[in-house]
């Protein structure tokens, strides 16, 4: 026998029925991208190393610790399995001038790719759902993106201030940035001997990281440090103004966090997270903001950005610990077929009737045959589905079908023509 061979650690399969409530989010999210004017881009899964190293910042984990990284055998290229979905976004719209005739609203799901520690909600191989807004600059569209999260929780069942929560803070710009970090060095210099190993590390590389710290015994120091948003200039306190406008303006409640960084360099201005109490360590669902020097950045002419990126694995946690379940994915029908010699005449129902749009599963036969009508009505049962379709001898002779209902126990079995298929399937399709 040969060796039997297993997933990468880290990197899972997705098997039914999981797949139906990932397919549920995936749909709610593709329905609402579209009510908003978003449109989907797809981008490649292996990027040129230099991308992220160039986009992110060569100090930030992700690039020092996370990314699966290889030199491509043939021509020798340093690639990179994406870790993150906005860099290669933004290096698709450059390389194709696609934002030569206005702004884009974009929107993208897939696999992407990090190596770190597996627990649970996080993965070497995850998935995320993300947005990008090229080429506006105001707060209202930092504004509609939260706000497209909110309706992305809404039409999942989830509860703001109760499931998750939202957190704002402005980043401000570069030269805001630059004196609060030469204040916040001082800070964290004066304390020493209070940073672990990985402040030190950050002190002059990467300081706002620092204040990210979930070190207990450096809480108390880093609270005390100089806050970014008492540096910020009157324009980036007036945009961060217009987004808390906006939000304010729609009833959307929000805790302001002086202390909110984003893992990756290219945040400025507006930076959000949503968290939930829910999930333990796992708190943030969602997070993004923007990133107005990236294009430029990346090669191409300056233009404004703004996004978020969202972990499918981690929204299905929460939705499964706050016990929301997806829609049934069972079919509408199951058809009982005693024997092979009806097949003839079962098939092309059963056809017309997924061509009206009814979902309907055959009980399957073979060699060991199909099973007495007992155990196929176990089956059918089994399946889920809200109906019975009983294509037995006496029924086919008559040309008919019965149609039994499993979920009513109300309701009686009726006989349906099977020459007129489209009279009876809307009651299959709406029941």
């Amino acid at each position: 026998m040969a060796e039997r061979l297993s997933a990468v650690k880290g990197m899972n399969d997705l098997l039914p029925p999981d797949s139906s409530r990932w397919e549920w989010v995936e749909a709610t999210v593709r329905s609402l991208m579209q009510r908003y004017g978003y449109q989907s881009v797809r981008t490649p899964i292996v990027e040129p190393t230099a991308l992220f190293v160039r986009g992110l910042g060569e100090v930030t984990d992700i690039v020092e610790k996370e990314m699966y990284s290889f030199e491509d055998r043939l021509n020798g290229d340093q690639l990179t399995l994406r870790p993150e979905g906005t860099a290669g976004v933004v290096r698709a719209m450059v390389e194709h001038s696609f934002l030569r005739e206005g702004g884009r609203r974009l929107f993208y799901v897939g696999p992407m790719f990090r190596h770190e520690r597996p627990q649970k909600g996080r993965y070497r191989q995850f998935h995320q759902v993300g947005v990008e807004v090229l080429g506006f600059p105001g707060p209202d569209v930092d504004a509609e993106i939260i706000l497209l999260t909110r309706s992305l929780w809404r039409e999942l069942g989830l509860v703001e201030g109760r499931d998750i929560t939202l957190e704002i803070n402005s980043l401000g710009q570069p030269d805001e940035r630059r004196a609060h970090r030469e204040a916040l060095i001082r800070h964290l210099e004066a304390h020493a001997d209070l940073l672990d190993d990985d402040a030190r590390r950050r002190l002059h590389s990467n300081p706002l990281r620092v204040l990210d710290t979930k070190n207990p015994a450096m809480q108390a120091m880093v609270d005390a440090a100089p806050r970014l948003i008492d540096f910020l200039g009157p324009e980036s306190m007036a945009h961060f103004d217009g987004v808390r406008r906006v939000l304010d303006a729609v009833g959307l409640a929000y805790r302001i966090n002086p202390r909110l960084v984003r893992g990756m360099d290219y945040y400025n201005l507006t930076v959000f997270e949503w968290t939930t109490d829910k999930l333990g360590s796992q708190a943030t669902v969602c997070g993004g903001g923007r990133y107005d020097g990236l294009i430029e950045q990346l090669g191409g002419k300056p233009s404004p950005g703004v996004g978020w990126g969202l972990g499918l694995e981690r929204l299905l946690l929460l939705l499964e610990t706050v016990g929301i379940e997806a829609p049934s994915a069972a079919p509408g029908a199951y058809a009982i077929v005693p024997s092979e010699v009806a097949l003839p005449a079962v098939v092309p129902v059963l056809e017309a009737l997924r061509a009206a749009g009814v979902a309907v599963v055959m009980h399957p036969g073979g060699a060991e045959g199909r099973g007495s009508m007992k155990s196929q009505f176990k089956k059918a049962d089994a399946s889920g589905a809200r109906f019975a379709l009983i294509f037995g001898d006496e029924e086919l002779a008559r040309g008919e079908v019965a149609v039994k209902p499993l979920r009513d126990a109300q309701a009686t079995q009726a006989l349906r023509p099977l020459a007129d298929v489209g009279a009876w399937a809307h009651e299959l399709r709406n029941a």
